[in-house]
């Protein structure tokens, strides 16, 4: 598929116009594919990673930028390996060579049309794994309906509802409507999930959400929105793995964990409400080793 982003990108709901071909945009990402890891990953939702692992690709640059981003090593991308479309072809079948339970796309948006290329290139060579599209939410729908027939899973945040949060930590005070949008149409185009018989989930949609300390509130309407809206056709994925992995003096409210107080907080209110398809974490995740080394593992 020809990219016309390339020089003019409207990718996501930024916007920004960028001749990536010349420059780079809010995302930061070149013409090129750019990734800092290809490898498999244990620390995904059960269904995803199995025991044999997630066969995750990390991808330099985002769309989003949080301040908090535990990724920011590579979310500026001003690290990676600028690679082509067949070599990110070539990594998905090794990846599969490995015991890969699924492709694992991770903060694929600035890259979309050469994840459709590479996709369409590793299935004519022999790729049958799912793939799953694991990105930040904000996303526009018309960028989702190209990924029809590409994407099987969709691994999505819901970070924030408030508008502005969004803006306060992630400069985008439109996030929670772009994010709501970007979830229909997900929804439309892959549906209920859909498990195989060793309980891999092989089609449908994991919304994760990172609680933030001294936002466990904002936090139950998250929950809240996506069970009164989506009911048992989703799975949430409610996460208290937050760690400070800078100086905030900005944002002092960042510089701690969030409490047990907190988080249970939230699971308590998602188990009164009804929620059964959710998937919670104990608080050894809330660690910097669950944090991958992006030095080109994989790529080369």
């Amino acid at each position: 598929m020809n990219d016309p982003s390339l020089v003019s990108c409207r990718l996501c709901p930024r916007e920004c116009g960028a001749d990536r071909t010349q420059r780079t945009g809010y995302c930061g990402a070149p013409a090129e594919v750019v990734a800092g890891r290809a490898s498999l990953h244990m620390w995904e939702e059960p269904c995803i990673s199995g025991e044999s692992g997630s066969g995750t690709v990390f991808f330099s640059g985002c769309p989003l930028k949080c301040v908090y981003c535990q990724n920011y090593s590579i979310s500026d991308c001003s690290s990676g390996v600028k690679i082509t479309d067949s070599r990110l072809a070539e990594i998905f079948l090794e990846l599969q060579e490995k015991g890969a339970n699924n492709i694992n796309l991770v903060t694929p948006t600035h890259y979309t049309f050469s994840v459709i290329n590479a996709a369409a290139e590793a299935r004519k060579n022999g790729l049958t794994l799912p793939v799953v599209y694991n990105c930040s939410g904000y996303e526009k729908p018309e960028t989702i309906k190209l990924l029809d027939g590409t994407v099987d899973i969709y691994l999505t945040d819901f970070k924030y509802i408030r508008s502005e949060t969004a803006k306060r930590y992630s400069n985008a005070a439109d996030y929670p409507e772009r994010a709501m949008e970007a979830l229909e149409c997900m929804f439309s185009q892959v549906g209920t999930p859909v498990f195989d018989d060793d309980g891999m989930m092989k089609r449908g949609i994991i919304v994760r959400h990172l609680i933030l300390p001294d936002h466990a509130e904002e936090s139950k309407e998250i929950i809240e929105y996506l069970f009164g809206r989506y009911r048992h056709d989703i799975f949430m994925s409610i996460m208290n793995q937050y760690t400070p992995v800078r100086e905030f003096d900005d944002y002092p409210e960042l510089g701690r964990k969030v409490t047990d107080e907190e988080y249970d907080s939230v699971i308590d209110f998602a188990v009164n409400l009804g929620v059964e398809n959710a998937f919670i974490q104990d608080g050894e995740a809330a660690s910097e080793s669950f944090i991958p080394c992006f030095d080109g593992t994989g790529i080369i």
